[in-house]
């Protein structure tokens, strides 16, 4: 999340939050046989489509982002 200001025509300041564009999202895992349901932003998203979901959950355990079940 990021902080900034939203800026009226009066040229008036308040505060305003930018939020990410979370998605959730159906994965395949073909290794396990089995789908998986994250809740993932639209850059990661185009991450997992660039690098394939295998390999993006084995960084993301390693990291320490995902629990093995």
């Amino acid at each position: 999340m990021i902080v900034g200001n939203k800026v009226s025509h009066s040229n008036i300041k308040t505060k305003r939050r930018f939020y990410p564009n979370l998605q959730t999202k159906r994965f395949y895992i073909p290794e396990e046989d089995k789908w998986i349901t994250l809740k993932v932003s639209t850059s990661a998203l185009r991450t997992i489509n660039k690098n394939g979901i295998s390999s993006c959950l084995k960084d993301a355990r390693e990291n320490g982002f995902l629990v093995n079940k």
